[in-house]
């Protein structure tokens, strides 16, 4: 039982790394022992967080856009040049677009589903053979893509894009649970409201409320976050594929 959530040792790509839900994820990987590669947009924050988080373990910058199949391409490359298999890929890296309906046109969908969705599909399709080569039957690769609560119940905002792409990641995950086992899991988180830069605005004008209806009456912190994210990566996690996690406390069962 000592090593049941142990990930020591473990070699993982977050992406989106470098802040928010990404960031909680990392420094948890980070201080549980695994190799952590980070990928974000910005090459000099990926750079810095990349140098802060080293302070604790080991912690290596890969900046990519991935809002392209060419960029997942070239960053599955870049960790093939370093790697011979990868144990964990987290799909995190995700925008966001609120607007009014009748203002909500075709490069905001673009924006967000090509980064949200076709990001996630792509990439993960550029490291199977990574995860392949790491993953065994009693200790698979896995898969951890970032859902939300936003894709299992329809959220106040007007964030169209967002809420569907999120719905279509869910689904995303279990079409490929089936077809990459069983050496790989896929499995999703879908977090509730956290702190980070997506999040702000929105905390900001409703954080009080919003941690009210919770059940558990406050708004997620990064252990949260990370202990999720480091069950479905240990082998506590090992028989889990195809799920989709809430991660809200509670606030999806209370509409």
């Amino acid at each position: 039982m000592t090593d049941l959530f142990s990930i020591a040792g473990k070699t993982a790509l977050v992406t989106g790394g470098s802040r928010g839900i990404g960031l909680m994820i990392a420094r948890g990987f980070v201080e549980a022992g695994a190799k952590v590669y980070i990928s974000s947009r910005k090459a000099d924050v990926c750079e810095e967080v990349a140098t802060e988080l080293s302070k604790i373990g080991e912690c290596v910058a890969l900046p990519a856009d991935l809002s392209t199949e060419a960029a997942c391409r070239d960053l599955a490359a870049a960790v093939a040049e370093r790697e011979t298999g990868l144990d964990i890929l987290v799909n995190n890296a995700g925008a966001t677009w609120g607007a009014p309906l009748a203002e909500f046109d075709e490069a905001a969908w673009e924006r967000v589903l090509s980064l949200n969705v076709k990001g996630v599909f792509h990439l993960t399709k550029f490291l199977v053979p990574l995860l392949e080569a790491a993953g065994t039957q009693d200790d698979p690769a896995r898969v951890i893509n970032i859902g939300s609560i936003d894709g299992l119940r329809v959220p106040i905002l007007e964030t169209y894009a967002y809420s569907s792409s999120k719905a279509a990641v869910h689904m995303l995950t279990q079409h490929l649970a089936r077809q990459l086992a069983p050496l790989i899991t896929v499995n999703a988180i879908a977090p509730g409201p956290f702190e980070s830069k997506m999040m702000a605005a929105t905390l900001a004008a409703f954080g009080e409320q919003i941690a009210a209806q919770a059940p558990r009456k406050r708004i997620g912190v990064p252990d949260d976050m990370a202990g999720t994210a480091i069950f479905l990566s240990s082998r506590a996690g090992a028989y889990l594929t195809g799920t989709v996690i809430p991660v809200d406390g509670g606030l999806s069962i209370v509409g």
